[in-house]
């Protein structure tokens, strides 16, 4: 026993920090990064990292302390996964597709002190403090770093006297010989994700290093990823830190491929000239390469593997993207997971089936993860797991550490989120008999559009504000890029003049209160929305009439299939 106290005491936390340094004196001269004409190796990327925590320290952050991001996936946000994190801070990285209300909302929340700013995104991250000091009165403002681009010129140049400082004079700044301040507690906060940019109720997803830990190593093992992979961040780094990979790549020595934009013709580009073995995305970016033009299109050498999560990817699509060179893993996760929680883990066995069975069984959502305790879908009512007959529903719950903290500031909705033991993801599904699971609908509405989750009760809350509507009810339907998009249920105010709303009216309304991708792409007006004998709208019957409505633009290529493509 003695002896054990003295192991428990000279013992260290798990923390993800530690992938860095292991890479810099295994895989010293091998490449870390590539972004255009720029290229790090893993000892330049951890002394850059040691640089910039070094000046960090210099501007006084303190244990805790928030520094936001606002860009792309470009190095400086893939650095800033290990050099906050070196100072003792909290990575917030900020999807780039919210308004500026969103932004400021969660600036607001997280109580940033540092806020480091694309100059692509400097007119929206500067509209977004102005909201901050005339809005929400924080108790202080976010120090402004600049971060420039010399494979980009910016349409208009910003100067460097709008900002505290600039991403590389930090770099330059800072000590490279800085000792990163000790993870004494592996329950420590890495990363803060928010779930959505709700102006109502931000849910601030509080990551820790074991669980970054933990995940980064779940995802990479079951994924298969061997030593120096070459990865093509087709993902944002801001979902969810990328699943994990931004830390995951380091432990396996691999290379990371920066995009500032996802395009089909960067995407190719990318993939021949560095050999690229791996990248994760949503389906969306898939159905992009196959819409590449021939121009865009270089051949597939070796065979790249792909993670993607989301709506399950269609079983043509699989096809066609298979067919070409890619090979894909289908999976499932929360930001509250901390990256992918099911994978559907391939059985050799099943190579011998038909195409359509093989695509069949790759929409599953699969087995939990290995560093997960447990995965289940439960009856609610007797959180007992449901028969594995593929028919029977319920409610999928997860269990382990890699798991998030809790919701920052929200002791209520994590105690609720945690409540019996397990986490509750919300979302509904059965279980087959070979126990892979299969998601069968969301209970909490939510509408995966292109990657991005969209609160159907967000978008509702806004088309409440028009003075005409006097009922609205926000559902997903299919969208043959998206995956799925939001179909707004619109029951108008009775006026007497009769003055006539139009689709389009509505559409450019909410165009002007959200962010365009949570914009209904299609507006159906009724008289009344269907209810229950409570006086609960049947969600459930708007999805199929919305599914019909879809169906019938397909057939008939009228202007209503124009609406359902508007982007």
């Amino acid at each position: 026993m003695n002896n054990l106290s003295k192991y428990e005491a000279n013992s260290s936390a798990l923390t993800p920090i530690n992938f860095l340094k292991r890479a810099s004196a295994c895989y010293a001269n091998h490449t870390s990064v590539i972004y255009e004409g720029t290229r790090f190796t893993w000892q330049q990327t951890y002394e850059r990292c040691l640089r910039l925590a070094s000046s960090l320290r210099a501007l006084n952050i303190a244990k805790n302390d928030v520094v936001s991001v606002v860009a792309p996936n470009i190095p400086a946000m893939y650095e800033m996964h290990f050099a906050v994190p070196m100072a003792g801070g909290v990575l917030n990285t900020i999807n780039t597709r919210l308004d500026a209300h969103n932004i400021a909302t969660i600036l607001n929340h997280s109580e940033a002190k540092f806020l480091f700013v694309d100059y692509e995104y400097v007119p929206k991250a500067k509209q977004a403090l102005q909201l901050l000091n005339n809005h929400f009165a924080p108790k202080s403002f976010p120090l402004l770093i600049l971060i420039q681009d010399t494979n980009f010129k910016p349409k208009s140049p910003t100067t460097i006297t709008q900002f505290h400082d600039e991403y590389e004079q930090l770099i330059q700044k800072g000590d490279p010989n800085f000792v990163p301040i000790e993870i004494q507690d592996e329950w420590d906060p890495i990363a803060l994700n928010y779930t959505s940019g709700t102006t109502s109720s931000p849910k601030g997803v509080v990551y820790t290093h074991r669980g970054a830990f933990l995940s980064a190593l779940s995802n990479i093992l079951t994924w298969g990823m061997g030593t120096q992979p070459v990865l093509l961040w087709t993902l944002p780094m801001f979902h969810g830190n990328g699943w994990a990979f931004t830390w995951g790549v380091a432990a396996r020595g691999g290379t990371n491929v920066c995009l500032r934009y996802t395009t089909a013709g960067d995407i190719f580009r990318n993939i021949s000239d560095h050999h690229v073995t791996h990248m994760c995305c949503a389906p969306v970016v898939l159905s992009f390469i196959l819409e590449a033009k021939e121009s865009e299109r270089r051949p597939i050498k070796s065979q790249v593997q792909v993670m993607a999560a989301g709506s399950p990817p269609p079983t043509t699509l699989l096809h066609r993207i298979e067919s070409i060179g890619f090979h894909v893993t289908h999976c499932y996760g929360l930001t509250e997971s901390t990256g992918a929680a099911l994978a559907c883990e391939w059985n050799h066995e099943w190579n011998k089936l038909p195409k359509e069975e093989q695509a069949r069984l790759k929409s599953f959502q699969g087995i939990g993860s290995l560093t997960l305790e447990d995965v289940d879908v439960k009856d609610l009512q007797t959180m007992e797991s449901v028969k594995r007959d593929g028919k029977t529903m319920g409610e999928i719950v997860l269990r382990g550490s890699g798991l998030m903290k809790g919701y920052l500031k929200d002791k209520q909705s994590t105690s609720k989120a945690f409540s019996n033991g397990w986490f509750h993801t919300g979302d509904v599904a059965v279980v087959h008999p070979n126990g892979y699971i299969q998601i069968k609908d969301r209970s909490k509405d939510i509408i995966i559009s292109g990657g991005e989750n969209i609160s159907s009760v967000e978008v509702e809350s806004v088309l409440y504000r028009h003075p005409r509507v006097l009922e609205a009810a926000v559902v997903a339907m299919p969208h043959p890029r998206w995956g799925e998009s939001p179909c707004a249920f619109v029951a108008l105010k009775k006026v007497s003049d009769e003055v006539m709303m139009s689709e389009d009216e509505i559409i450019a309304y909410c165009r002007e209160n959200l962010p365009h991708y949570m914009v209904p792409k299609m507006v159906k007006f009724v008289e009344e929305l269907p209810k229950t004998s409570t006086g609960k709208v049947q969600k459930f019957e708007l999805r199929e009439i919305a599914k019909a409505l879809v169906q019938k633009s397909e057939n008939s290529n009228n202007n209503v299939l124009q609406a359902v493509s508007r982007l």
